[in-house]
């Protein structure tokens, strides 16, 4: 499923120096090297490190079919890849998004439940071992 490309306000800098590179989805994002990548990271206003973050969001987003907040929390959870999504342990991830959450949205956002955590899990573990995104 195609997600759409739309960064939250404070990433305005980076998605309007993507954009004006043509770079809008995901998965243009996902796929640039990084070479690329510091070259943007160059421009005025846009910082590297943030590009780098949103990139891996990219690659959550893109391999594992997931919503970009979703991503986005995981990599707040200290998760930055499929494998290491795979290799976590299920009960004390769901421990940290949930603290993550409580911190994010208060308890005005559904709390991730362990069925979808385990779903993500899946999906991890269906990820073909050894790609390689550069």
């Amino acid at each position: 499923m195609e997600h759409a490309f739309s960064l939250p306000a404070h990433f305005s800098s980076e998605q309007e120096r993507l954009a004006a590179a043509g770079i809008d989805s995901w998965h243009q994002l996902a796929d640039l090297d990084q070479a690329s990548l510091r070259q943007l990271g160059r421009s005025p206003g846009v910082s590297e490190a943030r590009l780098v973050r949103l990139q891996g969001q990219a690659r959550l987003v893109v391999e594992l079919d997931l919503a970009p907040p979703d991503a986005a929390l995981l990599l707040h959870a200290g998760i930055a890849t499929a494998r290491g999504l795979q290799q976590a342990d299920p009960h004390r991830l769901l421990q940290q998004i949930h603290r993550l959450q409580r911190q994010l949205t208060g308890r005005a956002v559904p709390l991730i439940d362990l069925a979808t955590l385990r779903c993500w899990m899946v999906k991890a573990a269906a990820v073909a071992p050894g790609r390689s995104w550069n």
